[in-house]
């Protein structure tokens, strides 16, 4: 595991992780239980998928399949694919990316401006030929010297998470943590995270993040997919359950809609000087509802900071974005 702070570095890469853990502050005020964020967004691509991006090209390069010169190809909601281009940039890959067409301006922006090719696809369910992921994993068989990173299913995902992002938290709370909140999308984070956590001990509760309409909190309760319907916030939930979250990682799911998520965003950047993206607005609402049930200053509740606000500026921070689609009203601060 990388040495916190450690100088000078070789590349960008090897400053990677080690990200700080912060209170909340202002947000929190009145609430016994402390509240900390584990903010990704210091990583250098911005957000908590540079972790996977070294991981699955790592993975890739050992077992041959990615040789030098190749092609990394993703269907990814654009934080994974940053973190991907990254990775390519360092050591001479090229890059195509497949996204939805819901997903920011800046997303796809900001991977065009690291050389990778990107294909903007309609926002279709999983059975859709044109499904985001469908359309890469097709690019990638049909290209020479292609790889397909698939996040959703690939073992480096969670891992990495175990190794790395589960260590740091332990070690950062003193192993004073009691409770983690994380929203997942593939996830690899809340299931690596959850798994190296309970390893130290197993009464910390892993709760989850859903974004009303997707299909994961209800899955948890039943264990029925269900039909999900469509949603705003960007790189959460799923209409699927993919092979690198393990439910049984998780203790409980909550739901929080898109207006609460955006609020949410928006407040943490005003009143805690941390730019947040809609996700993180919603795992933080889960976590401060956490925090006001548990009520004990004892605890120690843990919740990811998924990526910055400037990938959102278009949405999220945009007034107009916000009244066009009914969350003006919930989704402004004073």
């Amino acid at each position: 595991m990388q040495t916190p702070h450690r100088q000078p570095y070789d590349n960008v890469l090897e400053t990677i992780g080690w990200t700080p853990m912060i209170r909340l502050g202002r947000l929190a005020d009145g609430i016994r239980t402390p509240v900390y964020l584990k903010v990704e967004s210091f990583n250098p691509g911005g957000s908590v998928k540079d972790r996977i991006g070294v991981a699955i090209v790592d993975a890739a390069e050992r077992n041959g399949t990615l040789r030098p010169g190749g092609t990394i190809v993703e269907g990814t909601a654009g934080n994974t694919g940053v973190g991907l281009a990254i990775v390519a940039a360092v050591r001479g890959y090229q890059c195509v990316f497949v996204m939805p067409d819901k997903m920011s301006d800046e997303k796809v922006q900001l991977l065009r401006a690291f050389g990778a090719e990107v294909l903007v696809v309609p926002t279709v369910g999983p059975d859709h030929p044109e499904f985001y992921g469908t359309v890469a994993r097709r690019i990638a068989d049909e290209r020479e010297g292609a790889v397909f990173a698939d996040q959703f299913y690939n073992p480096a995902n969670p891992e990495v998470h175990y190794r790395t992002t589960g260590p740091e938290i332990w070690e950062q709370s003193g192993g004073r943590i009691t409770h983690f909140v994380a929203s997942p999308g593939t996830g690899g984070t809340i299931t690596g995270v959850s798994r190296y956590l309970k390893e130290q001990n197993p009464d910390i509760r892993v709760i989850g993040g859903d974004p009303l309409g997707s299909t994961y909190a209800a899955f948890k309760r039943t264990g029925d997919l269900i039909k999900g319907e469509r949603y705003k916030v960007e790189g959460v939930g799923n209409e699927t359950i993919p092979g690198t979250l393990d439910m049984d990682s998780v203790d409980e799911f909550r739901t929080v809609d898109d207006a609460t998520s955006f609020a949410m965003a928006r407040r943490i950047t005003r009143f805690e000087g941390l730019f947040a993206g809609g996700s993180t607005g919603l795992i933080v609402s889960v976590a401060l509802e956490v925090a006001r049930e548990v009520d004990d200053p004892d605890a120690c509740i843990v919740a990811l900071f998924c990526d910055t606000g400037e990938r959102y500026l278009s949405k999220v921070y945009n007034d107009a974005w916000l009244a066009e689609h009914g969350l003006a009203e919930d989704g402004q601060t004073e």
